[in-house]
């Protein structure tokens, strides 16, 4: 009797031990999925977005991600959203961690979905005090040269820390992250995608390209030597706007399929398609589409998907 108890504690014990040693793996969570503009988009008025403006659970948050270290009890953002304000109560909750404790965020590039959010760092919102803000080199002199971001660092709400393209930053506990240069319409800075890494698993980010064609690195050489891959899939298919979409160039998610479809079906599963565009089939929940997509081995990314780095 005395044995049986003893193998159940010391069951319980070890059961304990891996819950504590899980609980503290570092992750990474999906704060949004949503092109810049968000979804529903302003202005629109298609039945979709008339649906979602009366149909809170139908809209979706501007793409973002969060690396958490439960472990170190730290946070950083990857990108600074339009939807900051809610996204960050939503990092909270995810923590456990109420406080306004936030180690940094991580800037792709200059488009409104990707930035613009740093406003609410200012002495108008949340005033914070020298939140570190990394940036690649043109990124960083917009931020310091053009108002209102300019006050941010004038007022110390923010401090710039320098990207530089694949050069790791360590952030302890073995987390790295790199920047990697990615072809888009650099109007006003560079645009990357970033590595995430723990030193036993990577997730990929990449919100924003214009074609994969265009791009040095083999986006199936990315996706074999990562454990998750989060791409762009602003737009399902050719013909989804009523403008020329050359004046919005992204892989459409039908070529990234057809171009990652020779890689066998455990590579495939390693993507997921995120930064959905209003008019994505994908994001307004038609199930053809995304049976399609399922079909042929690749994942949707929804907001408060967990990857864990462990």
């Amino acid at each position: 009797m005395r044995r049986v108890q003893l193998s159940i504690i010391i069951f319980l014990l070890m059961f304990a031990i891996r819950a504590t040693v899980a609980a503290e793996a570092p992750f990474v969570v999906v704060l949004g999925v949503a092109q810049d503009a968000g979804v529903p988009q302003i202005g629109c008025e298609s039945p979709f977005c008339q649906r979602a403006w009366k149909d809170a659970s139908l809209r979706r948050r501007v793409a973002s991600l969060a690396l958490v270290d439960p472990a170190a009890k730290k946070r950083w953002l990857f990108d600074a959203t339009p939807d900051f304000p809610a996204q960050f109560e939503t990092l909270k909750e995810v923590t456990g961690d109420y406080s306004n404790g936030l180690a940094g965020i991580f800037l792709t590039h200059a488009h409104i979905g990707h930035y613009t959010g740093l406003m609410y760092l200012g002495r108008e919102s949340m005033n914070a005090r020298e939140i570190k803000v990394y940036a690649m080199p043109r990124m960083k002199s917009m931020l310091e040269t053009n108002a209102p971001w300019s006050q941010l660092v004038g007022l110390k709400n923010i401090a710039l820390e320098p990207l530089a393209e694949n050069r790791g930053v360590e952030l302890g506990d073995g987390l790295v992250i790199e920047a990697a240069r990615v072809p888009h319409r650099d109007e006003f800075s560079e645009t990357v995608g970033y590595w995430i890494g723990s030193g036993r698993k990577s997730l990929a980010y990449v919100p924003d390209i214009d074609k994969w064609q265009k791009w040095e690195l083999p986006l199936d050489e990315v996706v074999r030597s990562n454990d998750y891959v989060l791409i762009d899939g602003t737009f399902y298919a050719d013909g989804e706007i009523a403008r020329p979409m050359s004046e919005v160039p992204h892989p459409f998610v039908t070529e990234t399929m057809s171009l990652l479809k020779d890689l066998p079906p455990d590579e495939r599963t390693k993507v997921f398609f995120i930064h959905f565009n209003h008019t994505n089939p994908l994001v307004q929940g038609d199930r053809e589409k995304i049976r399609e997509v399922e079909k042929n081995g690749f994942h949707i990314a929804f907001e408060g998907q967990r990857f864990s780095l462990r």
